[in-house]
C-alpha cells in the first residue's frame, strides 16, 4: 500500500508541475484569445490526445484482464466524465477570466486555497482528517502567501472569481476522489474535457469572437495547456488520487504555486526574494510531513 501511496505521489506531483508551468502558458496565451476560446480549444486537443491512448489500452487489456478492466464500467465512466467536465468548465473559466484582473501569482494563491477547502468540505462528507495532516495546511498555506502575496489582502473583482474557482476545483478534486477507483482514469479524463470543451464553446461564440488566426497564433501556449496541461496532467490527477486521501493529493497538487514561481524564474528570468524561497521551502516540507 505504501508503494502504491508513493507512486500517486509520485504521479500528482508531476501533474503539479505540468501545471504550475502552464500558468505562463495561460497568461501569454490570453494575449492572443479570450478566455473561453482558450479554454474550448485546449480542452478539445487534450481530448483527442487521449483517444489513441484509450485504443491502446482496450488493445493491451483485450488480452490480459485486469482489475481496472473489470471496474471500468461505461455507465460510471460516462456519468464521471459529465459531472467533472461540469465541474472543470466552472472552475478553469473562473480562473481563466479571474487571471485577466489579477496577478499570476495572486491568482496561484487564491487557486490554491484548496488545500483548505477540501478537507473542510471532507467533514460534512464525513472524512476525518488528523491533526497531522491539518498542520501541513496551515504550514502549507503560510508558505503560499510567502510565495505568491505581496500585496494587500483586498480582494479584487478577478481575485473574488479566481476564490470561488478554488471552491469549484476543491469540488472537482473530490469527484475525482470517488469515481477514479470506479472506472478507467484516461477514459474519465477524456470525458472530462470533451464535456469542458463543448461547455466553453457556447460562451466562445456568443461573448468572443474567435478567430483562427489568433488561435494559430496562440498555437505554442495551446498546444501545451492541451496536450500537457489538460491530456496528460489531468489524466495523471485521476489515476493519482485513487490511493490517496483527497487532502494530502490537494496538498501536492498546491505545488503548481511553486511551480509556476520556479517557471517564472527559469522561463520569464523573473526575480525570486528570499520571502519566495522560504515560501516554498514551507510548501516543501508540508508536503513531507504530510506524507510521513
Amino acid at each position: 500500500m505504501k508503494t502504491k501511496s508513493f507512486k500517486s505521489s509520485l504521479l500528482l506531483f508531476l501533474a503539479a508541475f505540468i501545471w504550475g508551468v502552464a500558468f505562463v502558458a495561460q497568461s501569454v496565451g490570453m494575449d492572443y484569445v479570450g478566455p473561453f476560446t482558450f479554454n474550448a480549444v485546449r480542452c478539445f486537443v487534450g481530448s483527442l490526445v487521449l483517444i489513441p491512448v484509450i485504443f491502446w489500452n482496450q488493445k493491451r487489456t483485450a488480452k490480459k484482464v485486469d482489475k481496472d478492466t473489470l471496474h471500468d464500467w461505461p455507465k460510471e465512466s460516462i456519468l464521471g466524465g459529465i459531472s467533472c467536465g461540469i465541474l472543470f468548465f466552472i472552475a478553469t473559466s473562473l480562473q481563466q477570466i479571474g487571471i485577466l484582473y489579477t496577478s499570476v501569482g495572486k491568482a496561484g494563491f487564491i487557486t490554491a486555497l484548496y488545500i483548505v477547502i477540501v478537507p473542510i468540505l471532507g467533514i460534512f462528507l464525513k472524512r476525518k482528517v488528523n491533526l497531522k495532516i491539518w498542520i501541513s495546511v496551515l504550514i502549507a498555506l503560510v508558505g503560499l502567501y510567502l510565495l505568491c502575496m505581496s500585496g494587500s489582502l483586498t480582494l479584487t473583482k478577478g481575485d473574488a472569481l479566481i476564490l470561488l474557482g478554488a471552491l469549484f476545483f476543491s469540488f472537482h478534486i473530490l469527484v475525482v476522489d470517488y469515481f477514479s477507483s470506479k472506472v478507467s482514469g484516461v477514459k474519465l479524463s477524456c470525458i472530462q474535457l470533451f464535456i469542458a470543451s463543448m461547455l466553453s464553446a457556447i460562451p466562445m461564440f456568443v461573448l468572443e469572437n474567435p478567430k483562427l488566426s489568433s488561435i494559430c497564433a496562440a498555437w505554442a501556449p495551446i498546444l501545451y495547456a492541451g496536450i500537457l496541461s489538460c491530456g496528460v496532467a489531468y489524466t495523471l490527477q485521476i489515476i493519482g488520487q485513487r490511493n490517496l486521501n483527497p487532502t494530502i493529493a490537494s496538498l501536492i497538487l498546491s505545488l503548481e504555486s511553486v511551480i509556476s514561481v520556479l517557471a517564472g524564474w527559469v522561463i520569464l528570468h523573473q526575480t525570486l526574494s528570499t520571502r519566495e524561497l522560504i515560501g516554498c521551502v514551507l510548501m516543501f516540507a508540508a508536503i513531507l510531513l504530510a506524507e510521513l
